[in-house]
């Protein structure tokens, strides 16, 4: 049981903040399909920080782990700036943008690391190889039966995670610039109307959506295979969005949703290792979330209340 939680939150949590972007974004109205290519972008962002500046003049220092989640979320950042700028800049149809960027970033990390890792590692690879993220236990905490496993051996990323998270709920629900940003995505001329810029507000939510997933990416890359690679791209950033349709647009009903996909992976790999099943069905278990996914979304999916505008392109002389 411990190990399911402990795994199941080191998974969770990256996939919550990745989709808690992600409601930030489709919040101001714009529907943002591209979350697998950001968190991929803003990992390669991470890793190759990390790969140079452990290269150059900080060796392995320490801060240089949590160095390479800023350098990350300005990865993804950056490159969520080219789908505000398809879709708000060029009226672009926002799914289409959103499908381009995650072929786009696949085929471009891909060929960036394989280019760098030649003329400046020396070495044929489309990896950045990182460090084993720190990990902690909370003392006294731990020893309490099943719960304590919630404060045993956590990745330090996570405490990084949830410190965000709040920041972000803050942020979203307390806030004049939150309810401005909601507002967009059911009502932008009612915005526009009180003195609001609707297309400012709607591209910095798709910025702070790229930080997001470029944090949630890079843990992933810590925790999963230590390295950044091709293999980043696994569904995530799909599953990321499937958490929050699920969750109706709302950060907490998202947050259980991700708890649950993140327990339903590491149980079945707990359920493979008890059975002494053969190693080939841990790659079965990877279908478990998106297996689930299927069957929440057919059950709950009639439920489901999305921002009013989402996916309407803004346009102020209808108003």
């Amino acid at each position: 049981m411990n190990s399911i939680i402990i795994d199941g939150l080191s998974f969770s949590l990256p996939l919550f903040i990745i989709a808690l972007g992600g409601i930030y974004c489709e919040g101001s109205g714009v529907i943002n399909l591209a979350l697998e290519g950001l968190l991929g972008f803003g990992a390669f962002f991470g890793g190759l920080s990390f790969a140079l500046l452990s290269a150059t003049f900080l060796g392995n220092s320490p801060s240089l782990i949590y160095l390479s989640l800023f350098f990350a979320m300005f990865g993804g950042a950056l490159f969520a700036g080219l789908h505000g700028l398809m879709c708000i800049k060029f009226k672009a149809n926002q799914v289409i943008s959103g499908v381009v960027i995650n072929m786009l970033s696949v085929s471009l990390t891909a060929f960036f690391a394989n280019q760098i890792n030649a003329s400046v590692f020396g070495h044929a690879s489309n990896k950045f190889q990182l460090e084993i993220f720190p990990r902690v236990t909370i003392p006294f905490i731990s020893k309490i039966p099943v719960l304590g496993a919630f404060s045993t051996n956590m990745y330090t990323f996570e405490f990084i995670i949830v410190i965000v998270a709040l920041f972000m709920w803050y942020l979203l629900y307390k806030t004049p610039a939150g309810m401005r940003l909601r507002a967009c995505g059911d009502n932008p001329h009612a915005v526009a109307a009180s003195g609001g810029n609707v297309n400012k507000i709607r591209f910095w939510a798709i910025i702070a959506s790229g930080a997001m997933a470029g944090l949630g990416g890079m843990c992933f890359a810590y925790s999963i295979s230590t390295n950044f690679s091709p293999s980043i791209y696994m569904g995530f950033g799909y599953l990321a969005i499937a958490a929050y349709i699920f969750g109706n647009w709302k950060i907490g009903p998202t947050f259980l949703a991700c708890i649950l996909f993140g327990f339903a992976r590491s149980a079945g790999y707990v359920i493979v290792q008890k059975l002494q099943l053969p190693s080939s069905y841990s790659d079965l278990v990877l279908t478990l979330p998106y297996i689930l996914t299927l069957v929440l979304l057919i059950f709950f999916s009639s439920a489901n209340k999305p921002p009013l505008s989402l996916g309407e392109i803004y346009d102020q002389s209808k108003r």
